[in-house]
């Protein structure tokens, strides 16, 4: 029986991660310091015969070295969440993002040393990208930043980090790793606690209130579901050659969040809301960047999978508006 590693997964996409890895019947571990993600998301499965959970940080050297010593696959996912944290708590996003990471990869260089070689998928993001004015990204592409002066920059270089170490361990080490670019991964359980979009307009319009955009609304993002994102996160790692690469993961589907609000009141059958705008200084603080474009090009994806989404944007919408009318039932 295959024995899976999910750090951060008690977060949204580690949550569904352990649900799926379960029921193609795989023993799973799950750390999770519980900052950002919860045990609410596992209540599915937190009594599986074969589902562990640790509740600790991937930052405690010990606990890794004892939880990696019988892996056969780690799936990093712990890292700081949401544009609002990023903002709030520069500090706590850096060391969040590459400390750990450093220290699981030394980890599984140990156990490589010893005759056991563990791949790992690294979880990165579109925000490596930072402002590159093109108007779709592929994995190639330079990375423009803004001035250090702006904490906003400081995720996406991190997480940059985080992909130069794991490609270096391949490189000098040929440990296997998959490293994946998530660009806007939507679905149940998602918290809009921490800025992302999809579900703080529905929790606005599940409580009657306006839907916030911020600066002009005509931002354009893509949204993919997480059962979408996972399969090809799942493929990849079961794909050799995949190993070492770098892959874009998500929906090309585009919409401004002028229109994703729109399109969340439709969903949701209260036409009487309204939208109202707020600045990226009020929502965030003065002198915040933003991106105008995010979209990704697939075909590096694509070429290497058979990754083709069974959920467009409708799809996703009426899912969330589903799970969040749920929750309130409950």
């Amino acid at each position: 029986m295959k024995h899976v590693l999910i750090t951060g997964g008690a977060g949204f996409i580690g949550s569904h991660l352990a649900e799926i890895m379960l029921a193609r019947d795989c023993r799973v571990t799950v750390i999770d310091d519980e900052s950002t993600g919860t045990i609410e998301n596992l209540a599915a499965i937190k009594d599986h015969f074969n589902f562990h959970y640790i509740q600790d940080t991937v930052a405690n050297k010990s606990l890794m070295r004892q939880v990696v010593s019988d892996v056969d696959e780690v799936y990093h996912l712990a890292a700081a969440v949401g544009v609002q944290l990023i903002s709030a708590a520069p500090i706590h996003t850096i060391e969040t993002n590459i400390y750990p990471t450093e220290l699981l990869l030394s980890e599984l260089l140990r156990r490589k040393k010893l005759g056991h070689n563990v791949k790992l998928f690294l979880a990165s993001s579109s925000e490596v990208y930072g402002k590159n004015p093109k108007p779709r990204w592929s994995e190639d592409d330079d990375m423009v930043w803004g001035p250090t002066t702006r904490m906003r920059w400081s995720y996406g270089a991190s997480k940059a980090i985080d992909e130069f170490l794991a490609l270096a361990y391949w490189r000098e080490h040929q440990l296997p790793i998959v490293i994946g670019r998530f660009f806007n991964v939507v679905g149940p359980r998602q918290t809009g606690r921490y800025g992302m979009v999809l579900p703080r307009f529905v929790d606005a319009a599940m409580e009657g209130q306006p839907l916030v955009v911020h600066d002009d609304g005509q931002q354009v993002r893509c949204f993919a579901h997480v059962s979408d994102v996972l399969r090809a996160v799942i493929e990849l790692m079961e794909t050799p050659k995949a190993v070492s690469g770098v892959f874009n993961i998500g929906s090309d589907e585009q919409v401004s969040i002028n229109e994703l609000a729109q399109r969340v009141i439709a969903a949701t059958g209260k036409e009487e809301l309204t939208i109202e705008y707020q600045s990226y200084s009020a929502a965030y603080d003065e002198g915040f960047e933003d991106v105008r474009c995010r979209v990704p090009d697939l075909r590096r994806l694509e070429a290497t999978i058979d990754s083709r989404p069974t959920y467009d944007l409708t799809a996703i919408i009426r899912e969330v508006v589903e799970h969040a009318r749920a929750k309130v039932r409950w």
